[in-house]
């Protein structure tokens, strides 16, 4: 169903007006036809909170690649020029100075110096470990929530695709019961002129006439409803002109224990309330590592001499290395690690409770939703019937009026009755599709 609305203004963030956007669409040729697969695909590509949420997760990756690489050596070339005003007086030349004139800041070890070095540091203890353990559980704990934020969307447009699949069958729906509402009330008219029915009947004929006529003006609103919310999500442009391709038929639902196991094995938010736990852990661990001695290497190599130069006077050679050892021992700090470690206990205690009632959570909502998904689609054969057998009742109700043996009442009662049993069914089935997309947000596979 394509659509034009006419506006005027700016769109936010673009320099092409509404008024432009709409007569863009309204001269495309051909409308695009949109599966629920392509759907999806569009929106995981353009909905902000997705967006979102995979930005996390990349950020999360990244962090981990930065923890880990605080486990590496790092080395860095140093290089620098130093000139000090002498102070008028006289030492040594030699290694220290390549002249008589001493420094004026004693602080500096000759008049001119030179430094250009490779320094290579690395650091041990548990920190640098907690912090990789730490990044590993925030990484699965965005990638959980990244699968719950894209497990939602998915619901969120399964619901809307068939909800505007229904909006389009409706208008339909109307469209037809108003063709039947007025060919009923030019049926009672030429009764009425022959003397067959009363005038009476006519009035009732054209009120529902009337009445179905603007039902056909509220469906098409609807639909242009459904049809916007979901362009927003699918296209730059939210006035494309699009069409839902409606699938085959109506997918199974599969035994609850296979369900089960699935929700088991997959359930997002599982798996985040499990990634929260792990993340609580190795913050206890990172707090605890400050119990814990650190040790530190350091090695230089490259030359600090007052010539910039492998080699000084004499032969002296500038060109050398260092290397010292520390180790840092943690005495008194006014109990700030034992306070950290509090913290970080009780925030994994919050953490279990979090995952006890997730789990508990999953159980209840898994046979809620399952209920509601084996009775909704139980109710599509039923509501079937019901299509068929209230079109059978129009159909017998219009012969026996244009035999005088039913009364206009009887035939208005059954054309509302046939538009309100097709309304029901498109209902119904976007509550069954509705209530899959719900189970797909427990199990990832329906």
């Amino acid at each position: 169903m394509a659509m034009v609305v006419p506006a005027h203004g700016q769109m936010s963030g673009n320099t092409l007006s509404v008024t432009k956007v709409a007569n863009s669409a309204a001269t495309s040729k051909q409308p695009i036809v949109i599966t629920l697969d392509e759907a999806i695909r569009r929106a995981e590509a353009s909905a902000p909170s997705y967006a979102a949420s995979v930005g996390a997760s990349k950020a999360a990756r990244l962090n981990r690649s930065i923890a880990i690489a605080g486990l590496l050596p790092t080395a860095d070339f140093f290089n620098e020029g130093l000139y000090t005003q002498p102070n008028g007086a006289h030492g040594q030349v030699g290694q220290i100075s390549d002249t008589a004139d001493m420094p004026i800041f004693i602080a500096n070890n000759g008049v001119r110096e030179y430094m250009s070095q490779l320094v290579v540091n690395e650091n041990i203890g548990l920190g640098p470990v907690a912090a990789v353990h730490q990044a590993d559980a925030a990484a699965a704990l965005a990638r959980a929530q990244q699968e719950i934020a894209r497990r939602g969307l998915v619901a969120a447009v399964a619901a809307m695709y068939y909800g505007l699949l229904a909006a389009d069958n409706k208008v339909k729906i109307a469209e037809r019961a108003y063709k039947e509402a007025a060919a009923f009330t030019a049926m009672t008219l030429k009764r009425e002129k022959q003397q067959y029915a009363a005038y009476a009947d006519v009035v009732k004929a054209q009120l529902t006439e009337q009445q179905q006529q603007r039902a056909v003006q509220d469906a098409k609103v609807a639909a242009e409803s459904a049809q916007l919310q979901l362009g927003v999500l699918l296209f730059q442009n939210p006035l494309t002109p699009y069409e839902v391709k409606a699938p085959r038929a109506v997918p199974p639902l599969a035994p609850f224990v296979d369900v089960e196991a699935a929700a088991a094995k997959n359930n997002p938010e599982l798996k985040s309330a499990l990634a929260a736990l792990k993340l609580s852990n190795a913050n206890v661990q990172a707090a605890r590592a400050g119990y814990l001695p650190n040790v530190g290497l350091n090695v230089t190599y490259g030359i600090d001499a007052p010539q910039f130069a492998v080699n000084g006077p004499d032969g002296v050679r500038n060109l050398g290395y260092s290397a010292y050892l520390s180790l840092d021992v943690p005495v008194w700090n006014w109990l700030t690690t034992q306070h950290r470690v509090k913290q970080s206990e009780i925030g994994r205690q919050v953490a279990q409770v979090a995952l006890n009632a997730t789990q508990r959570q999953l159980i209840a909502q898994l046979r809620v939703d399952y209920s509601e998904a084996k009775v909704a689609r139980n109710d599509l054969a039923s509501l079937d019937q019901s299509v068929t057998t209230a079109g059978e009742s129009l159909h017998l109700s219009e012969l026996r009026y244009q035999a005088g043996e039913a009364l206009v009442i009887e035939v208005v009662d059954a054309q509302n009755a046939y538009v309100m049993a097709e309304n029901a069914r498109e209902d119904g089935e976007v509550r069954y599709e509705t209530a899959l997309a719900q189970l797909q947000m427990l199990t990832g596979i329906m």
